[in-house]
């Protein structure tokens, strides 16, 4: 079969690899759509791993079912989670699934970026999900980022009615900002450097729109009242951004980390103003089964509108060009692969 390897961000190779052999308990899952994350393009994460398969929002067809499988059988449709808690441990029982030792160790083989894949025991077991009908194989790809989202908004205890500032518009904000809609939200503002983005995340459903150059906390306190932002999604690793987050957030109101720094970035933040201002600092990563469940159903019900958020479609040869359609962050929103094209 063909797989795209990725080397660095500048180098993705077409090449062969052989079809996975898949054992009891086990799938092989024909690939119809594979969604590049922007975290496939941080380069200084994935490097030190290269050469390898990426790859982790998928969507496509059972093939072939390993002996003792009984929920699934050939012809169904399905999104496969890359990553997957064990459900047993201290971190899982406590509801913190994201940092569950099995969560971080879990993968399918090879990667989304390839003809076939194999989906291991245990992510047959609880990654697993059945695409309703009328849920595309390409809408089905945002069932990983969309869980990603949910259990960020959740997690910062977000309510209806709240306002809602979203720094950086690429897909992750502005999944965060039509969730943020879907449940109610007050006023959404949304900030970026590019007026592309800004133009999409109007579409999305934020109210005003501010490029990251303006006065960001004195254009919330002019719509509002003189208040700041209940909650700020900040969804850029960019130091500046994190700085404006910490002038934009209002008394009592949170702050949610939805994308890193890199490893060795130090954050300045003056904790007397978080502390005289009762502000809370949320960080969040990956989503489990059940908000994956969920965000198929947002999908679904057309709650969450992801296919206006496709903005190429590329056969498995073009890898590399989409790579670069990411990493450059320039007229690009999500980018497909189609392995099978």
């Amino acid at each position: 079969m063909r797989v795209a390897r990725y080397y660095n961000n500048r180098d993705v190779r077409i090449e062969e690899m052989q079809t996975p052999d898949i054992g009891s308990g086990e799938l092989l899952v024909k690939v119809q759509a594979s969604g590049i994350c922007g975290s496939d393009v941080m380069e200084w994460y994935r490097i030190k791993k290269a050469p390898l398969v990426l790859g982790h929002e998928i969507a496509g067809e059972i093939v072939a079912i390993g002996e003792g499988v009984r929920r699934f059988k050939v012809g169904d449709r399905v999104t496969v989670a890359h990553h997957v808690p064990c459900n047993t441990c201290h971190y899982c029982l406590n509801g913190q699934y994201s940092v569950c030792d099995t969560l971080r160790t879990t993968n399918f083989y090879p990667g989304g970026f390839s003809e076939y894949l194999r989906v291991p025991q245990i992510n047959v077991d609880r990654g697993t999900f059945i695409l309703p009908d009328g849920v595309s194989f390409e809408e089905g790809t945002f069932a990983e980022p969309l869980a990603c989202t949910l259990l960020a908004q959740k997690k910062a205890h977000f309510r209806p009615g709240q306002s809602v500032l979203v720094i950086g518009s690429g897909i992750s904000g502005l999944l965060h900002i039509q969730l943020a809609r879907a449940l109610g939200a007050g006023r959404i503002y949304a900030v970026d450097i590019t007026e592309y983005r800004l133009k999409m995340a109007k579409q999305c459903g934020a109210d005003t729109t501010m490029n990251a150059k303006e006065d960001v906390p004195a254009c919330i306190r002019a719509s509002s009242n003189g208040r700041l932002a209940d909650l700020v999604i900040v969804c850029t690793g960019a130091a500046p951004a994190i700085q404006q987050a910490f002038q934009s957030v209002d008394r009592g109101g949170t702050i949610l980390f939805f994308a890193p720094t890199e490893p060795h970035a130090i954050t300045p933040m003056n904790l007397w103003n978080l502390w005289r201002n009762c502000n809370s600092l949320i960080m969040s990563y990956a989503g489990p089964p059940d908000d994956t469940a969920t965000s198929i159903e947002l999908i679904r019900a057309d709650r969450v509108r992801v296919r206006e958020l496709i903005t190429h479609r590329l056969p498995l040869a073009e890898t590399a060009l989409g790579f670069k359609l990411v990493a450059d962050a320039g007229e690009s929103i999500k980018v497909i692969i189609e392995p099978q094209k």
